[in-house]
């Protein structure tokens, strides 16, 4: 039997799987034939591995790319470590263990009893044989005040705090700024809050107004109208107060003077010429301005003349805006015309990230391969201007590539890019009534020819919550993409947007969403409130034992005895409910145990159990 035989990744047997070394003791307690040959040396395995990365790239890996770290690190143990090295220095046909590059060997230390062994921090670090701080970054070594208490111990679960999801309080939120800030203007912008901009006025009379659509070229018009006048509209109404008290917020301005007439007409007035604009006017009542039209991607400034303050982190980039389909649940199906940035003014810009060597530039661009000869020139540019460190994300519909495209991506290095696809659901009637465009055989094909060659990173997307999807259909869905095995699999929730289609149709579908942001789905009448819950047990357990990369061989092993892996997940968060896992912080080693503790419970020692024991 073969285990993804068709996925060159993971082309072993189930066999092979069960004899490779468990060091953790994850199969304690399990019946396992014995194998005729002896599996080769993981040490072996993964020098290879580092040579085969010296070979295509003609360097060692680099401690600063993120894609490269566990790889430096890996490095690093054979040079530092005599068993190690002496394992594989045989294998070693491009010079990675030279004196010349290798660091310096230690001594062997004499045998000495467990208890004496371990004095400093540096004594854990050097006695890794499980290598569990391979991708630990060095600096942290260097610990101050540490208590030298002997008998003190570490807990295995350190709490930690998580955001609130009813944090905004929106009306109070304005309530207090109004109070703090009695002069300020307050504007909001942005999709949330341009849906219904003028019975928010209503209800929030603290906001003065409202940005309605693309805000670039509004906001500079908005500003220009606020230079005429010299000052705030609040603060124009206090500086008319004469009687200002003393002391009062305006009293210390209650002596200067307000803008005169022509002023304040001129500023009304250019007021009223700005489209896109809800406010309250000079004599109180609402101002409503149409929406104005989608403007010229290729006028917006570029946003980093600079990258101060921006060191060392992710740079967002738009080289396009809006979106040719319309997914329901999608504010960019409103608008269905795609703008795309003239690509004399997007070459140079990303010349400039590579030249800074910025670590990621993600691209907003809602379908960036929406255009071919627009994502190919790019993708091109980026291959032949490759500076060995910048890594660039593009979110693409993975069905729209042609041979061409996957060609192209083929030959890129091994995290020069990284590429989210939008699945969402792989039931029919689901995808039908979202309005969503997916050739999902097409999808399949495409994400396994990208495996194929290993350098590319890719990221699926699943939505729970979607119409006509149950508990269900949705674990059909989830098991059918994750035999994909993409890198990443990342499990959301619907999130009913005002002005979707899906919020328009919320009551049909009996939809019941958070009144705040994000308006994440609590149950549809397909989906009850408690099967809800249930996959969100099963999205946390999906991120802390897949998406981390840091159980692989476990997952592997657990795919085969469970029949459902979503079930696998379904249940390994049951387990953590019962025993009151969930809301904690755990390390590494604490979820390796963890794990292996739910292996015993669900198994009891027979390997067939899980056979029988799923649906």
């Amino acid at each position: 039997m073969k285990l993804r035989s068709e996925n060159t990744r993971w082309g072993k047997s189930v066999d092979d799987i069960l004899h490779e070394e468990d060091e953790l003791g994850l199969l304690d307690g399990i019946a396992i034939k014995p194998k005729t040959a002896q599996k080769e040396d993981s040490a072996v395995t993964v020098f290879l591995n580092l040579v085969d990365f010296y070979k295509r790239n003609h360097r060692k890996p680099d401690q600063s790319n993120p894609d490269e770290k566990t790889l430096y690190w890996q490095l690093m143990g054979y040079q530092t470590r005599p068993e190690l090295r002496a394992k594989v220095m045989h294998l070693d046909s491009v010079g990675l263990l030279k004196p010349s590059v290798a660091a310096k060997i230690p001594e062997p230390e004499k045998e000495a009893d467990t208890e004496s062994h371990v004095k400093s921090l540096s004594d854990i670090f050097d006695d890794d044989d499980l290598d569990l701080l391979d991708d630990i970054d060095t600096s942290i070594y260097a610990v101050k005040h540490v208590s030298q208490k002997k008998d003190k111990e570490l807990p295995d679960e350190i709490a930690s705090r998580k955001p609130c999801e009813d944090f905004f309080r929106y009306e109070k939120f304005f309530q207090d700024i109004h109070k703090v800030l009695p002069e300020t203007d307050i504007w909001l912008g942005g999709p949330e809050v341009s849906y219904d901009a003028p019975q928010l006025l209503v209800r929030e009379p603290e906001v003065f107004g409202v940005m309605k659509g693309e805000g670039e070229e509004m906001f500079a018009a908005l500003l220009n109208c606020y230079r005429t006048l010299g000052c705030t509209v609040r603060q124009m109404q206090c500086l008319g107060r004469r009687s200002a008290p003393t002391g009062s917020a305006c009293g210390k301005d209650a002596a200067a003077e307000a803008p005169d007439e022509a002023c304040t007409a001129e500023f009304w007035y250019r007021m009223s010429q700005v489209a896109g604009l809800t406010y309250h006017g000079a004599d109180g009542k609402l101002c409503d301005q149409p929406v104005r039209p989608v403007m010229d991607m290729s006028r917006i400034p570029f946003l980093y003349p600079s990258l101060k303050g921006f060191e060392n982190r992710i740079v967002y980039y738009e080289s396009s805006r809006g979106c040719p389909f319309s997914c329901s649940y999608c504010l960019s199906s409103i608008d269905k015309s795609v703008r795309f940035r003239d690509l004399k003014l997007v070459l140079p810009e990303l010349d400039f990230f590579l030249e800074k060597k910025v670590p990621q530039v993600k691209f907003v661009d809602r379908t960036f391969n929406a255009k071919k000869s627009h994502a190919m020139a790019i993708w091109k540019h980026i291959l032949e201007h490759d500076n060995g460190v910048t890594n660039f994300h593009f979110e693409i519909t993975a069905d729209l590539l042609d041979e061409e495209e996957l060609d192209l991506i083929s030959r890129m290095r091994p995290g020069l890019i990284q590429l989210e696809i939008g699945v969402q659901s792989t039931n029919g009637a689901t995808i039908k009534e979202i309005h969503r465009t997916m050739q999902l055989e097409r999808l399949k094909e495409v994400v396994k020819e990208v495996q194929k060659h290993e350098n590319i990173h890719e990221h699926l997307d699943l939505i729970a919550g979607l119409p006509f999807e149950d508990y269900d259909t949705f674990a059909k869905s989830f098991d059918e993409i994750y035999e994909l095995r993409p890198n990443q699999l990342q499990l959301g929730f619907l999130k009913v947007l005002k002005g979707s289609y899906m919020y328009e149709h919320a009551k049909e579908y009996e939809i019941e969403y958070h009144s705040r942001p994000p308006y994440e789905v609590l149950k549809t009448k397909w989906l009850p409130y408690e099967d809800v819950l249930k996959i969100r047990q099963v999205e946390e357990m999906l991120e802390v034992y897949y998406n981390s990369g840091q159980f692989e061989i476990t997952m592997k092993v657990l795919g085969v005895l469970f029949k459902s892996a979503f079930f696998m997940f379904q249940e390994l968060g049951k387990y953590y409910e019962r025993n009151g896992y969930f809301g904690m912080s755990h390390a590494r080693i604490r979820r390796s145990e963890i794990l292996l503790e739910f292996i015993k419970e669900t198994f009891a020692g027979d390997i067939t159990a899980g056979k029988s024991s799923v649906y």
